[in-house]
């Protein structure tokens, strides 16, 4: 597959490339060059698509209240191990 640059510079992707990466108008896509002068294209990843990939469990949620009293308990232990000064 080819594809021409225009005058600014800019190039289709061919349609079986922009399948095979599932690109879509307006995504972005990141290029490598390697050492050897070959270039790598890749799609770059919105981070809505990331949702789900580590598995979550179901946490409870903190106050602030609980937040403050965790930070307090963990420098006092850091300090305490000498970690914290």
């Amino acid at each position: 597959m080819e594809s021409a640059l225009s005058i600014k510079g800019q190039a289709t992707i061919p349609k079986a490339i922009r399948d095979h990466l599932r690109l879509e108008p307006g995504d972005r896509i990141k290029f490598f060059v390697h050492p050897d002068g070959s270039v790598v294209i890749l799609p770059k990843l919105r981070t809505s698509t990331l949702k789900g990939v580590v598995p979550g469990r179901k946490r409870r949620r903190v106050s602030l209240r609980e937040m403050d009293s965790a930070i307090a308990l963990g420098a006092s232990e850091g300090i305490r191990r000498g970690k914290l000064r």
